[in-house]
Parts: C-alpha cells; structure tokens; sequence
C-alpha cells in the first residue's frame, strides 16, 4: 500500500463523516485552487487535512531493511523472506498464566533478524505452511534488545504477518547458500550445504540447568574435500530420513559457526531446518570381515559390498550374533545414514550363500600412497614408532587420552591415531610388528597431511 493511501485511510478514520470521493474531489479543487506543478495529491491531502483540523504528521508505518532495525522501534513494517522457524512454546509467566512463543529466522539482502511471534501470533493461521524462501509483510512490529543485544523484531497483538506474492529483489535461497568449505567464524543464520560423511548419531544429556536435552552429531564434506563438524541442539534422529545413501547431499537452514575442540564447527538449534535425500530402505548384501563389542554391550559389525565401499554396522538386536567372520548377509536395515547401518528389532537379516562377487578381507588392503581424506580404509603396516600416549587438554577444561602410531607400508608412511577409547587399541602394538589395521578413516592432520583415524569399528590385528 502506498504512503498517500495509507495517508488516506488515516483521514478517513478520523472524519467518517467524508467519503473517498468527497475526499478526491477537494484534493481536485486544492490543486486547481494552487495551480499546475506545485501540488501533488499527497501534498494537496496534507492541506486537506489542515483545513479540517487534523493532523496527518504521524506516518502510519515505518518501512525499513532489516539492516535498519534499533532498539525501541515501533510499528515498523518489513518485506522479508522466511530462512527457518521453531515449533510453537507454551510457557508460563510469573503469575502462572500460560504464553506461547515461536521463533522465526528472516533475511533480506542486506540482513537477517530473529522475530519472536507471541501468544495468538505464534499460532496465527497459515504460519505453519511457511517455508523457506517465502516473501513475508511483517506488519506494525516493534523492536526489542535480545539476550545478546541484537535488535529482535517482535509480532504482538497489534502486530501481524502477511503472506506476499509481489516480485522481490531479496534473494532466494538457493543464491544464499554456501558450501561448507567456505563458511568462516563466528557466522551466524547461515544456509549451509554439503554431503553427509560417515556416521550420523543422536545424544541425550543434561544441561546446565538439569534439564534434558538432546543433540544430532553430523559430518558434512565441503567441495574441497575436507569435513567440518556439526551439533543440532535440540534435534533428534525424526528430523532426518531413515535411509540415508553415502555421499548425500545436505542443506541447514539457520546455522553458526564456532571454533571447537577440532577446529571450525556449525551449529544449528530446534528451529534449524535440516534437509538431507533420503530414500525407501533397501536391502543391501555385505560381507562381514570384523565383529567388536562396544561399552554399551551392542554388536559393532564392520562389513564390505561388491564394490569394495565398507560399512559400519551396530547390531543392537543381537541379530548376528550366529553369524561367522567371513559370512555374506542380507539385510533391511532400520537405519541407514550413508554407510553406518543400524540393526534392531525392526530390521530384516539373513545369512545367504557366497557367490564370490564381494571381496574378502585380504583383497582390502590399500596402499598407504593410495590413500585419501574422506575414505575408509584397510591397511597393513610395519610400526616404526611405538605408540605414544598423552592427554589432551580441551577448551572446556576435560582432559581426552590421544594415542598416536607411526607406521608405513612399501609405499610409504603415515601416523594412525586414536582418541578416547581408540587410544586403548594402539596400547599393545610395538615397534617392528606387521600390522593389519582395519577400518581406519583418513583425515587432514597437522600441515595438512593426512592422517588415519581410529574408530569405534577398527579393528588391529597382529600378522607375525
């Protein structure tokens, strides 16, 4: 709506006792009255208005970008467009008596904003339609300082949100996503993309407060081929598809980054939108070449397809527990995120008859030279360093036992390391033994060079 019509109703409002037409006529005979060229309609309803004892001073909206919004605003009105939004939250005041808040994430081309939707606002109809990207009218809004001191634009009473299906030149969000490899500190309501790497887990603690919370752990692999960590507060494994193939590609909408105890890492709370390809389960035949028990007394399973991709599989319905080194299984996982299987109740599994088309383990082995970042390997090494145990102190003061190998093979060396629990297998290595390591994941160590990383699957083994 534009200023002279907004300016117009406000008229109206006042002096009922006049039509539109009644008002358009004198706005005629004022221009007439003045002469052509020195009166616009809006100036001639500023004169109008005088004449009748009104004021018209007080603009009815404030438009501004969200690169303008300060503390204290009021009535403002924006066009923006949606990046990600919370549930609605009932909470309750000093007095008891119950509220609801949601939260919503903006952008514009300049900027982004956190809006706060309270009580009836929070639910108002059609909010939950609202996707990413969408062109919004925020509407006699005001600005309040949020716990970090940004401007955050709250919907109250007085306040609403319009759908728009005008033409914008706020971009979309296709053209404000970057890939993970390019993300920089301390960033925040970024739209993030990449592959999904390797395992996918949820974790259930408690916080400062003694509440419970949860978290979903993610790696996500950039065009130059490094990972970067991920942590959603406030996610669990239903935001996410049940079958997830390995190398899927990835978008989160409304995420930060921070430095953490491995570097650079995002971070994406409850209102992240988290978007991953996803597929109907499959069944998928593998060979299992290791078995391992974990702390929590299920079953790690390391296994291999025809194609030589490994898997990683917990069984935490004992469903293999028959099953012999060596055996080819058929199985309908309930999960699978790219090559980390789970196995339980609801799973199908069946041991079948070896046709030869998946290799065993001997035919696994990688040339040290050969391998890359990014990858699961097999390898077999001379250990010409005796492992070195040490403990390292994290940012938030725990203290993380960091076991490190140096071994090579005919084509050349490389360090294994393993943190935490890994550290134990290293333990009993010594220097001159043949080695068969398996299950080990490649990654850019110190100056770049690549390392090898033990995990909860690996497997050591002594060849003499």
């Amino acid at each position: 709506m534009s200023e002279f019509e907004n300016l117009l109703n406000k008229l109206l409002e006042q002096k009922p006792e006049f039509t539109r037409p009644d008002i358009e006529s004198r706005i005629k005979e004022k221009k007439e009255k003045i002469g052509a060229g020195y009166l616009t309609d809006q100036g001639a309803l500023f004169l109008i208005a005088s004449d009748l004892g009104i004021s018209l001073t007080e603009p009815l909206k404030v438009e501004m970008g969200l690169k303008d919004l300060y503390v204290g605003a009021k009535e403002i009105s924006l066009e923006t467009r949606v990046l990600n939004m919370s549930p609605a939250k009932q909470y309750s005041r000093k007095d008891g008596s119950p509220f609801f808040l949601r939260t919503m994430t903006v952008y514009d081309g300049d900027s982004t904003a956190s809006v706060k939707l309270w009580d009836e606002k929070a639910n108002l109809p059609g909010i939950e339609d609202l996707k990413p990207g969408d062109l919004i009218k925020i509407l006699k809004a005001y600005v309040k300082s949020d716990l970090d001191g940004s401007p955050t634009i709250n919907v109250g009473s007085g306040s609403n949100i319009e759908t728009s299906a005008t033409e914008s030149k706020i971009p979309s969000i296709e053209s404000i996503t970057k890939d993970v490899s390019s993300v920089k500190e301390n960033e925040k309501n970024l739209v993030v993309s990449g592959t999904v790497d390797g395992l996918i887990s949820g974790m259930e603690f408690t916080n400062s407060r003694g509440q419970p919370g949860k978290a979903l752990r993610m790696r996500l692999k950039g065009t130059d081929g490094n990972t970067t960590r991920v942590v959603l507060w406030g996610k669990d494994e239903s935001s996410i598809p049940k079958v997830i193939v390995p190398g899927a590609k990835a978008r989160l909408l409304g995420v930060r980054t921070k430095t953490g105890n491995q570097g650079l890492e995002i971070h994406g709370s409850e209102a992240t939108i988290v978007e991953i390809e996803g597929k109907e389960a499959e069944p998928i035949v593998l060979r299992m070449i290791s078995r391992s028990q974990n702390d929590s007394g299920s079953t790690n399973l390391l296994c291999v397809d025809n194609k030589k991709n490994l898997f990683n599989i917990k069984d935490l319905a004992g469903a293999t527990s028959e099953f012999m080194l060596g055996d080819v299984l058929e199985c309908i996982p309930s999960k699978a995120y790219g090559n980390s299987v789970t196995i339980d109740s609801d799973s199908l599994v069946r041991k079948i008859e070896d046709d030869g088309t998946i290799p065993s383990q001997s035919d696994l082995r990688t040339k040290i030279s050969d391998v890359k970042v990014g990858s699961d390997y097999c390898i077999e090494a001379i250990v010409l360093k005796k492992p070195e145990r040490r403990e390292v102190q994290t940012k938030t003061g725990e203290s993380i036992s960091l076991s490190e190998m140096y071994v090579e093979d005919d084509s050349g060396p490389i360090w294994i390391k393993g943190w935490r629990n890994q550290a134990r297998l290293l333990d009993k290595c010594s220097l001159g033994e043949i080695l068969s390591i398996t299950g080990v994941t490649a990654r850019a160590g110190l100056e770049d060079k690549t390392e090898l990383f033990l995990t909860q699957f690996s497997i050591i083994s002594k060849k003499n």
